[in-house]
């Protein structure tokens, strides 16, 4: 079964339980400071990287998309590289619409057979702490809601790395719901002023199939539910009941007959995520929505 993270993991002021994992989270900075390997360099293909440093829930699959398409209307012959996590079935569903989607447990296998196969630019939906790819560009994401939480690394705190890193990275990405970036940015320029900042909101494609009339019942087990409900919130979907899953949550059949015998007693229509009704079996799909969200 999977965990929810922590909320420790994202109060500002970290508590009694992240200073008791604090010599855990050094050991890890320090193996990810020291470990230093040779990167290889591909000459036959152009290689993207949508990655971030905070855990889950910053919009890495959702830009990964959206630079597919500029590069499809440009012609440009481009696929998806992701590695192949037997629960992130998802986000593999996901990308699979938009484009070819190379799967292996070794990125550089998946990107050698992209180059078999003439691809021009490989995106990677995250990969940003393999260390084994140079890769020629980098964007790290960063969800506006919760940025870097404690600014700890893990287990202590949300981080995959040490925020001083975001130095060695060029370009980065805030995606969120149109709140204020400034504080944002102060605290990225701090480490460094060379950084190149790009903003992102999130939308709903399909929002003219839902009946905003309706009471719903909003479900999600993805990395940020609280973007998700902001974003339906933001576009007037009248929400009675939000469940929060853990991230990349696999649903049973006890699970959906809860939440539809729940909208069967209060009237109310069920919501989910794309992702999520990708998670979901058939047989249950047909009593639940979902929606479509872009950058």
């Amino acid at each position: 079964m999977k965990l929810k993270k922590p909320k420790f993991w994202d109060i500002n002021k970290p508590n009694f339980f992240s200073n008791l994992l604090l010599p855990f989270a050094k050991i890890v900075e320090f193996k990810s400071k020291f470990s230093f390997k040779t990167k290889k360099k591909f000459k036959n293909i152009k290689t993207i990287c949508v990655g971030n440093i905070y855990i889950g829930g910053t919009g890495k699959t959702s830009l990964s998309i959206e630079i597919k398409k500029m590069l499809d209307k440009e012609n440009i012959k481009s696929c998806f590289i992701k590695k192949d996590y037997s629960d992130q079935i998802d986000e593999q569903k996901l990308l699979k619409k938009f484009g070819k989607t190379f799967l292996n447990k070794s990125r550089i296998l998946a990107l050698q057979e992209a180059i078999s196969e003439k691809y021009a630019i490989a995106i990677f939906d995250d990969g940003l702490q393999d260390k084994d790819i140079e890769y020629d560009l980098i964007f790290v994401c960063f969800n506006k809601k919760n940025m870097i939480g404690n600014e700890r690394v893990i287990p202590a705190g949300p981080l995959r790395e040490s925020f001083t890193n975001i130095k060695r990275y060029k370009n980065i990405f805030l995606n969120g719901n149109n709140e204020n970036s400034d504080y944002h940015k102060d605290l990225l320029r701090k480490q460094s002023q060379d950084l190149d900042i790009f903003e992102s909101e999130y939308e709903i494609s399909n929002l003219k199939s839902l009946n905003i009339k309706e009471k719903y019942i909003v479900f999600s087990g993805i990395g940020n539910h609280s973007t998700f409900v902001e974003t339906l919130i933001k576009n007037k979907i009248h929400i009675i009941q939000n469940i929060e899953y853990p991230d990349h949550y696999k649903y049973t059949k006890s699970d959906l007959e809860k939440i539809i015998k729940s909208s069967n007693e209060k009237n109310a229509s069920i919501l989910t995520t794309e992702k999520d009704f990708l998670r979901i079996d058939n047989e249950y799909q047909k009593k639940i929505n979902y929606v479509k969200i872009f950058l």
